[in-house]
């Protein structure tokens, strides 16, 4: 015979101490489960770092976005040259990134992203990054979660839902996988 669960025997409880029916408190909701579904794929070009120095203990670079390419299912299209990343590179090598740039996608729509992250890892592994060697990514963490600004039409789902990206920095491009949180 199955057990009775423990709402169950809660409300069995409070009915046996004269509480009534109405008066049984509702079990807290369950919010649903968290899946993932690819959304598209993001080749970042990027220029020569900008060093700013250090500032408040953590140092400053920007990186300027030249260009690159957009391709998921939903969407295609290039990145207009002209937005940057700018860094905060702390001592232990955790780097703060945040990127404003443009996307135009193929048929014409303009879209703005704003995609903060964060990168970390081994000392030695952050410093090879920041010298622009190729490392593998497994070797580091570098996750961001974009948010667009898109007029309405068929790309109004990109301000409608959440997205995180995987990421992987190569000399010239940064490479992000982004995925709707669904």
């Amino acid at each position: 015979m199955p057990q009775p669960s423990r709402s169950t025997l809660t409300i069995a409880a409070l009915l046996l101490a004269g509480t009534s029916l109405a008066e049984v408190p509702a079990p807290p909701l369950q919010p649903p489960p968290v899946t993932l579904e690819r959304a598209f794929r993001l080749e970042v070009q990027i220029g020569a770092p900008l060093e700013l120095g250090t500032v408040d203990g953590v140092r400053k670079r920007v990186i300027p976005i030249t260009g690159g390419t957009l391709q998921g299912a939903r969407i295609r299209g290039t990145i207009v040259p002209g937005g940057a990343d700018w860094q905060g590179i702390r001592e232990q090598g955790s780097t703060a990134v945040w990127a404003r740039y443009t996307l135009r996608t193929d048929d014409g729509t303009y879209i703005t992203i704003t995609n903060p992250g964060v990168r970390r890892g081994p000392p030695e592994v952050i410093q090879r990054l920041l010298k622009g060697e190729r490392v593998d990514p497994a070797s580091y963490y570098f996750r961001s979660s974009p948010v667009f600004e898109v007029a309405d039409g068929p790309y109004e789902w990109l301000r409608e839902s959440v997205f995180v990206c995987a990421g992987a920095r190569e000399p010239e491009r940064v490479i992000l996988e982004c995925y709707a949180v669904l």
